[in-house]
């Protein structure tokens, strides 16, 4: 049986900062959770893109959105916005960027280890 654990976000294995916002990692349960934190007018393709080097973000995610609005564009075309209380799904080939005045705050189980990585 395996231990119990618990931590923090707050108090975070691993801190990355990138123009117009952050992520905080915690190592936990044999998994990384992330939340990112997304400030106005922060887009991926004009701040995360430079640092990743790809046209597209390649990083997964499934998460849940507590703030904020978000709009995501996928390589196929496809757009949608998601706002507080969603859950998502993204496989790689995206864009997104924050929508209005609010940051957008990610809880991220999945593809949060991998962004903005340099």
């Amino acid at each position: 049986m395996a231990n119990a654990e618990h931590k923090n976000l707050s108090s975070a294995d691993e801190r990355r900062t990138f123009e117009k916002g952050k992520l905080e990692l915690i190592n936990i349960g044999g998994g990384t959770v992330g939340r990112l934190t997304l400030e106005p007018g922060r887009r991926w393709s004009k701040h995360v893109k430079p640092i990743a080097k790809t046209e597209w973000c390649e990083a997964p995610h499934f998460q849940y959105q507590v703030s904020g609005r978000l709009r995501v564009k996928m390589e196929d075309g496809a757009e949608f916005d998601l706002g507080a209380g969603d859950v998502s799904v993204l496989p790689k080939g995206h864009d997104a960027w924050v929508v209005g005045n609010e940051p957008v705050v990610l809880v991220d189980w999945y593809g949060a280890s991998n962004y903005a990585k340099k």
